[in-house]
């Protein structure tokens, strides 16, 4: 069995899901399940690690990306890098907003103080819905003068037809629900 596999597995089985949050109509994929099980977390990080050969770099986006690419940049032997949520790193700052399901948001990476420019960056986040972070994620990075390597996210919820917004960018879900 591969890691995919195997991980796919694992997230089907533990994922939590809440409809109506964090407003009515959406349904919310909780992954800290599948986090909090050492066997499930250690599975996504090698399906994750599988995508991201050749990396040197790991990009987490806020928040639960965080958790997913320290693990997977760990394993790739590569640096990571934290995409934040604005207002969270001091200038200057690059920018990017974007929309979600549910309103709009901001993420934010450092303008200075690392070197991005020729880097091979993986891209990871926990869900995939409708592409706006991730998108945006993409974008900050390939403006700073990264080259995206890929895209990996544990879950995607297929029905909001987000992977259409990361053309040209290889993606890949452990999951697709």
């Amino acid at each position: 069995m591969t890691a995919l596999t195997t991980a796919s597995e694992d997230v089907a089985r533990l994922t939590r899901w809440a409809d109506d949050f964090p407003e009515p109509g959406v349904r919310f994929a909780d992954l800290t399940p599948v986090f909090a099980d050492a066997k499930a977390f250690r599975d996504v990080i090698d399906a994750l690690v599988e995508v991201g050969d050749g990396a040197d770099l790991v990009a987490g986006i806020d928040a639960r990306g965080f958790l997913l690419g320290a693990g997977a940049a760990l394993a790739l032997d590569a640096g990571v890098l934290a995409v934040r949520k604005a207002g969270k790193l001091p200038p200057p700052v690059l920018t990017r907003e974007y929309q979600l399901e549910y309103g709009t948001a901001s993420l934010e990476i450092p303008a200075d103080g690392i070197e991005l420019a020729g880097r091979r960056v993986l891209v990871i986040d926990d869900v995939l819905a409708t592409g706006g972070t991730l998108a945006a994620a993409a974008d900050l990075l390939t403006t700073a003068g990264a080259e995206v390597v890929g895209i990996a996210v544990v879950l995607e919820i297929e029905s909001l037809g987000g992977r259409s917004r990361l053309a040209g960018h290889p993606v890949t879900s452990l999951l697709r629900v």
